[in-house]
């Protein structure tokens, strides 16, 4: 018996029904993979928008903290400015005394003019006795001048002038030979110290037993003290003029 090589043939109807079942599948794989697609891209943005809301979150939320401290420290400042303002308000005492004390700064560095009672030192070299040894022991010396100088300070001096020369509060004063130089300024022999203030201070000060004027008699100083009833002193800035 003869096997028969003939293929099988499709009627054509059912080839066109293939070819529209198999452009159906096509289709609905096509589509199926673009709303995969969408899905993922719709999946990764809303992802990325969660990250980002989650990082505006925490923003806001130091924004906030942020905002609180710096309220707590508005708040605690102008606490501290009320205080110093019921502080001031509540003692003028206070205050006038803050004004004495900036008045008695300014008197100390010369910067205003100083007028009223006071007290006048001079200073001189004493006779020269041959018998002794060293001249220079008869000698106005700056540490002689210092010592009154320091002594009318601690005694409430409000400005104190040397030869007319004011002194402030960093001046420099040394001693060569016999005359002595005050902030660059050269003075001889005598030195007339004059100090406003009050006079019954002034003088009680240098005048106590072993004090000052013990001390620079010992030394074979010349030394005069006198109460003075009216010194004017000019503004340091005034005499620069």
């Amino acid at each position: 018996m003869k096997k028969s090589n003939k293929l099988l043939k499709i009627p054509s109807r059912g080839r066109i029904l293939i070819s529209l079942v198999s452009l159906v599948l096509g289709f609905i794989l096509a589509y199926s993979y673009s709303i995969a697609v969408e899905n993922e891209s719709e999946r990764n943005t809303t992802s990325e928008s969660f990250l980002e809301q989650t990082r505006y979150r925490e923003e806001l939320i130091e924004q906030k903290e942020r905002n609180k401290e710096l309220t707590e420290e508005i708040n605690e400042k102008q606490q501290a400015i009320r205080d110093l303002e019921q502080s001031f308000a509540g003692s003028e005492k206070s205050v006038e005394a803050l004004v004495e004390e900036a008045e008695k700064l300014r008197l100390l560095m010369g910067g205003i003019p100083s007028q009223g009672k006071g007290i006048v030192v001079s200073l001189e070299d004493g006779a020269y006795n041959p018998s002794q040894e060293n001249p220079n022991d008869y000698i106005v010396h700056e540490s002689h001048v210092f010592k009154v100088v320091n002594e009318l300070k601690i005694s409430g001096a409000e400005a104190i002038s040397i030869n007319g020369q004011r002194l402030r509060a960093n001046s420099f004063i040394r001693c060569t030979g016999p005359v002595i130089t005050i902030d660059g300024k050269t003075f001889p022999a005598p030195f007339t110290i004059e100090a406003v203030g009050d006079p019954a201070v002034l003088l009680a000060s240098v005048q106590l037993g072993g004090g000052v004027l013990d001390q620079l008699t010992s030394d074979n100083i010349v030394v005069t003290v006198e109460e003075k009833g009216k010194i004017t002193m000019p503004a340091l800035r005034d005499e620069i003029s």
